[in-house]
C-alpha cells in the first residue's frame, strides 16, 4: 500500500547498511526503525533531502506570487534587489521580521516566517539557487532532517540577531540592524556554518576550508551592497554552527530528527498563517 514495503532487505537511512525492513534497530549504527516501518524505500527516491528542497523552493516561490498579487498595483519597479518587490504592506502581512514587527509590535513568530520570504525577483531568484546549492549538501552531510532544524533555527537566531541590533546601534548601514527584514539568506548561512562545523568535526580540512570561503565571499558581497541584513547573515551563521555542534554530525539522523524537522516546517506555515490573522485587523484599520 502506497509503495510501503513488508519483506525483504532496505537500505538504513542513517548508515547506508542493508538492514531487515521490519528490524527494529540497524545492527550497524543503532537507529530505530531503520527502514522507515518499509517506507525508507520510497522516501529514498525523493533523495537525500526526502523532498525538503524542492518544499523549500516551492514554498518561498508560491508566497512571493501570492504577495506579488495581493500587491497589485502597488508592486515596486526599483532596480536592483527591489525589482519587482511586493508592497511593504503585504511583506509585513505575510511575516517580516525585524525590530518593528518583532520588539515594536511583537511579532516574535516572524523569525520563522522571514526565512520564506522575499522582497524583489532577483532576491528570491539568487536566494533560491543557494538553497538548491548548499540544502542537498548539508543533508549529505547530517541527513534531511538535521539539514530542515539547522536550516530553522538559523532563520531564528538570525532575525532575532537582526532585530536586536536594531535596537541597540539603530539602522546604520553595515553595522545596523533592520527594522524590516525577509530573506533565505538567514539560514543559507546557517547551512554554511553547518559545513564549516562539519569539517571542523571531521577533519575535512577542505570542507571547512569551501564553507568559510563562500561565507567570507557572501559576506562581504552584503558589506558592499547597500540594504544587505549583515546581522540577520552573521546570526544565521552562528545558529547553524551552533545547531550542527549539538546535533553531531557524525552521529546517525534518528527518526525524531525528522519528525523534528516536519514540525519544523508545519511551524513556519502555521507563523504565516498567524502573521495574516494578526495583520490583517491592523492593515485594514478601524471602520
Amino acid at each position: 500500500m502506497l509503495g510501503r514495503q513488508t519483506t525483504g532487505s532496505v537500505v538504513c537511512t542513517s548508515c547506508g547498511r542493508l538492514v531487515g525492513v521490519n528490524d527494529e534497530t540497524c545492527y550497524n549504527c543503532g537507529r530505530r526503525n531503520p527502514g522507515l516501518w518499509g517506507f525508507g524505500p520510497v522516501l529514498r527516491r525523493l533523495g537525500n533531502d526526502l523532498g525538503f528542497v524542492p518544499l523549500i523552493i516551492s514554498g518561498s516561490m508560491a508566497l512571493y506570487v501570492a504577495m506579488l498579487l495581493l500587491s497589485g498595483r502597488n508592486v515596486r519597479m526599483d532596480l536592483g534587489f527591489s525589482f519587482l518587490a511586493p508592497d511593504q504592506n503585504i511583506l509585513f502581512l505575510f511575516g517580516a521580521s525585524g525590530a518593528v514587527p518583532v520588539v515594536g509590535l511583537g511579532r516574535w513568530w516572524t523569525v520563522l516566517s522571514a526565512g520564506w520570504l522575499h522582497n524583489g525577483a532577483l532576491h528570491i531568484l539568487l536566494n533560491m539557487m543557494w538553497v538548491r546549492q548548499l540544502a542537498p549538501a548539508c543533508a549529505d552531510l547530517y541527513g534531511a532532517g538535521r539539514m530542515v532544524i539547522i536550516y530553522t533555527v538559523a532563520s531564528i537566531v538570525g532575525f532575532a540577531a537582526s532585530s536586536m541590533a536594531f535596537l541597540v546601534v539603530g539602522g546604520l548601514p553595515i553595522i545596523g540592524g533592520a527594522r524590516f527584514t525577509v530573506g533565505a539568506s538567514a539560514p543559507l548561512f546557517g547551512l554554511l556554518g553547518a559545513i564549516v562545523w562539519y569539517g571542523q568535526r571531521s577533519g575535512s580540512s577542505m570542507t571547512k576550508r569551501e564553507g568559510l570561503q563562500y561565507a567570507l565571499t557572501l559576506g562581504v558581497f552584503g558589506l558592499l551592497m547597500p540594504g544587505i541584513d549583515n546581522w540577520a547573515h552573521a546570526g544565521g551563521f552562528a545558529g547553524g554552527w551552533l545547531m550542527a555542534k549539538i546535533l553531531d554530525p557524525l552521529k546517525p539522523e534518528r527518526i525524531d530528527h525528522l519528525a523534528i524537522a516536519v514540525g519544523c516546517v508545519l511551524l513556519t506555515l502555521l507563523a504565516v498563517v498567524v502573521s495574516i490573522v494578526d495583520g490583517l485587523p491592523m492593515l485594514l484599520g478601524p471602520r
